[in-house]
C-alpha cells in the first residue's frame, strides 16, 4: 500500500469523480442493466451483455478511486521547505550540455502534464532533483543518455 499524493484541489476532483459514478453512472448502469432484462432471453441479448460489462468496468473504477482516496496524503505546498528541491518545488535548472533553462514544478504523478511544465515526482528527472539547492549540479540518467543540470532557482 503505497501513497498517493494530491494536493488539494486534485483530491477535491477526484472525490468529485468517485461521487459522480456513484450516484450517476452506477444508477444509470443499473437502469439499462434492468431495460435490458425486461426484453427478455438473457442468454441471447447483446444489450444486456454491453450493461453488465459496462456495470463491470465502472465498479473496477469506483474501487481504484477509492482505493486511491484512501491512501491519499494531500500535499500544501505552502508548508513545504523551499530551500531545496521537494514536491511541488518550481524548479529552475540549466541544461549543462546545451545551455538550454528550463523551469518544472514537481507534481504528484497523476497532476503531471509535460505542456504545462508539471512532471511527475516519479520522473528520472525529478528523482535526480529532489533535495538539490540552488547552485548545485546534478548528472541525470534519462532514457536518452546522460544530462548535466545546475539548479538556478528553487520557488513555490
Amino acid at each position: 500500500m503505497s501513497l498517493n499524493y494530491y494536493t488539494q484541489e486534485s483530491f477535491d476532483k477526484l472525490k468529485e469523480k468517485l461521487n459522480n459514478l456513484k450516484n450517476i453512472e452506477r444508477p444509470s448502469i443499473a437502469r439499462q442493466i434492468a431495460e435490458a432484462r425486461d426484453k427478455g432471453d438473457l442468454s441471447e441479448n447483446a444489450e444486456y451483455a454491453a450493461a453488465k460489462d459496462a456495470q463491470s468496468l465502472l465498479e473496477t473504477k469506483i474501487s481504484e478511486i477509492e482505493e486511491n482516496l484512501g491512501n491519499a496524503k494531500i500535499v500544501d505546498a505552502d508548508k513545504l521547505d523551499n530551500s531545496k528541491v521537494t514536491l511541488m518545488s518550481k524548479v529552475t535548472i540549466l541544461n549543462i550540455n546545451n545551455n538550454t533553462e528550463m523551469v518544472y514544478t514537481l507534481v504528484p504523478e497523476n497532476e503531471s502534464n509535460i505542456s504545462e511544465g508539471k512532471i511527475s515526482i516519479n520522473s528520472p528527472v525529478s528523482k535526480g532533483l529532489l533535495g538539490k539547492v540552488e547552485g548545485d549540479k546534478v548528472s541525470i540518467n534519462v532514457p536518452n543518455g546522460k544530462m548535466d543540470f545546475k539548479v538556478i532557482k528553487i520557488s513555490k
